[in-house]
């Protein structure tokens, strides 16, 4: 169908909507009661991620529940460290984990194949677009080099992301090329996943906050200016959301220099800063995923701020980063209520 009756194309068009479009990140996941009995049937988190009968059932929950304008596929963004054959698994409590890579595994990795090894999570894709409703966006995903590769690296998470921070000063060429080689595999996957049946895409770098100033440009911007470059030569009608999380003032050219259609914004961006960057096109954002779970006068002061500043441009309604385990479902249906109430 054309993006005319799909809220969510229409703002990433540039399109003003009262009241505005809305999803929310990580609107599948363990604050919902169906998500965790069908995580419990699928066995491991991965094997959730690659099967895709329990990854269409718990993309399409929020959307029964919710009638959220956008759904965003069920996966996860080391999908394509584990198709690198990085052992990655997850354990209970402790987070994403993988073998961790040096510069002599760096220079041996290899991309082939790996779009193929995900191809359940296409096949998820295109089960979703034929079940979901036909106003309904559908949105793939991946995360950023930079985000993917401080996994790479570490081995796991850490708080400031120092491994992979002193990693790319001491190895700066091979450092390089794994950004490089993050970025043409993501293109590849994210070409795949719209050519099966994805609207849009998002590029999460949830880890960009870490950054300086020259870091940012070089670890940040130059892969998603990389990926989204090769995306549009491929596919030049696609729309993509680019996400740096904590990236502050170093959003103001963001959007410019990678080439991203919108830009979705964390909670600690100032609304009146945020609405300068709308000026230059639809923006995403960024309620405090908090005010969720407080519910109540948080919730609705936080959603009144966001609508006074950024409902009279194009802006699609969202949380500052993904919705936590300990918020209430009931919350999350005022938040939709209240969004959808707006009269501008």
């Amino acid at each position: 169908m054309s993006d005319k009756r799909r809220k969510i194309m229409r703002a990433l068009n540039g399109e003003t909507l009262t009241p505005p479009p809305l999803w929310l990140m990580r609107q599948a996941g363990r604050y919902l009661p169906e998500y965790r009995e069908t995580r419990a049937k699928a066995g491991s988190f991965l094997e959730l991620c690659y099967s895709p009968e329990h990854a269409v059932e718990v993309t399409l929950q929020p959307i029964r529940r919710y009638g959220f304008d956008a759904a965003i596929l069920f996966s996860d963004i080391l999908v394509i460290p584990d198709a690198l054959k990085r052992n990655v698994r997850y354990t209970e409590g402790h987070g994403p984990e993988m073998d961790p890579i040096d510069e002599t595994g760096i220079r041996a990795l290899k991309g082939d194949g790996v779009v193929e090894y995900l191809a359940p999570v296409m096949e998820t894709v295109r089960r979703l677009r034929s079940e979901l409703p036909e106003e309904t966006t559908l949105l793939g995903f991946c995360g950023a080099p930079w985000t993917v590769a401080t996994y790479m690296i570490a081995g796991h998470g850490t708080p400031d992301q120092a491994p992979a921070r002193l990693f790319a000063y001491r190895y700066p060429k091979a450092f390089e090329h794994l950004l490089t080689l993050l970025a043409d595999i993501s293109a590849d996957y994210l070409v795949a996943q719209i050519d099966a049946g994805a609207d849009a895409v998002q590029i999460f770098d949830s880890w960009a906050g870490v950054l300086g100033e020259k870091e940012f440009e070089a670890f940040a911007v130059k892969p998603v200016a990389r990926i989204i470059a090769s995306i549009k030569a491929r596919r030049p009608q696609a729309k993509i959301i680019a996400f740096a999380k904590g990236a502050g003032y170093l959003l103001k050219t963001y959007r410019q220099k990678t080439g991203a259609d919108a830009i979705g914004l964390d909670w600690s961006v100032p609304l009146a800063f945020a609405k300068e960057l709308q000026q230059d096109g639809p923006v995403q954002g960024n309620l405090d995923p908090m005010r969720v779970v407080a519910g109540g006068k948080a919730l609705k002061d936080g959603i009144d701020d966001i609508l006074e500043h950024l409902g009279h441009g194009p802006l699609i309604f969202n949380l500052g980063h993904g919705i936590t385990p300990q918020a209430d479902p009931s919350h999350v249906a005022a938040l939709v209520e209240r969004v959808r109430g707006w009269k501008g």
